[in-house]
Order: structure tokens, then sequence, then C-alpha cells
């Protein structure tokens, strides 16, 4: 090991392997893909865009992209949820806010709240970190269903197969 950090380059990487456990770095050199098979759907003209599926500690990340207005769905979240709007707008009819294109948004433990998209939004895409799992409930709480990272990779698997990419393509995503 080097005793005087003044020798070293600035541009030299650094010169030891990283820790043998450590997973491998998700790199995504087109978040938002040109090739549409890359959308999985999740809905009538609603799609998302796997970024990382953590199967070990149970969150995802992704591109949420939706080409129609109106209620979404209306669910509730055990564990934090952070959102990027990159393109569109959109709000949650439990709040006076909108998030537009530039904005972030943090959704607390416990929320529960119903995404709106509105009639002149022709194409909105959001960037959003789930954790735990969304529980999809009706007005007054009863649940319906839910989502969550395993339920997402098997989303992809079905997808990935089906448009010829194989089932195997999600691999790439998950940790």
């Amino acid at each position: 090991m080097p005793v005087d950090n003044k020798e070293a380059n600035p541009m030299m990487p650094y010169q030891y392997p990283n820790p043998v456990e450590a997973l491998p770095e998700i790199v995504v050199e087109s978040a938002i893909p040109k090739d549409e098979r890359l959308w999985v759907p999740q809905a009538e003209n609603v799609w998302f865009r796997p970024l990382c599926l953590n199967a070990s500690q149970g969150y995802w990340m992704n591109l949420l992209k939706v080409r129609k207005s109106g209620v979404l769905s209306r669910h509730r979240h055990p564990q934090a949820v952070h959102g990027f709007v990159l393109k569109g707008k959109w709000k949650y009819l439990e709040h006076d806010w909108w998030a537009q294109e530039g904005s972030y948004v943090f959704e607390p433990p416990g929320e529960t709240h119903t995404l709106y998209v509105p009639e002149d939004c022709e194409e909105m895409i959001t960037y959003f970190q789930v954790n735990g799992v969304m529980y999809y409930t009706d007005p007054w709480g009863k649940g319906n269903g839910y989502e969550d990272v395993f339920t997402k990779i098997d989303m992809c698997k079905r997808h990935f197969e089906a448009v010829g990419l194989g089932a195997d393509y999600v691999k790439q995503f998950i940790r």
C-alpha cells in the first residue's frame, strides 16, 4: 500500500479488488429505450421499464410510462417511495400538488393515494424507487391486489419471453 498519497496519480483507478461478495453494478445505457420491447406492459397504456429489481432487499427501481388519462391505481406503501418526473405530469387525488417534469416526490410509509394523469398529458414517464410492496385498495382501504419485486420479476420474465428476448433477459436487472 502506498504511504504517500502525493505520489498517486488522481487519474489512476483504484488498485485493489472489490470484495468477492459484492454484487456487480448495473449500468443501463439507455434507460428510456428506443426498443419498445423493453417496456413491460402493466395495464392498458401503462408500462414499466425495469432498471434494478433488488430481490435481496425487496425493492425495485423502474420507469413508469403512461399514455392515457385518468386514475391509474389507488395504493398504499408500507415503506418509502421516491419518484422523479422525467416527462409529463401527474398527481395524487388526495393532495393539491402536481408532480411535473423535473419534480421529485417523496412518498412516506403508510400513505395511501390515488395516482391520476390529466387529459392534457399525452405521455408521462416517472422514475420510481419502490421499497417493499404496492398494496392496491378500494377507496375505503380494502385490499384488492399487490405488487412486489417478485411479481415485477415474473411480469418481466413473461413479457421478455413473449417478445423474443427470452425470460432470462430480466436477470441483468436482478440483484
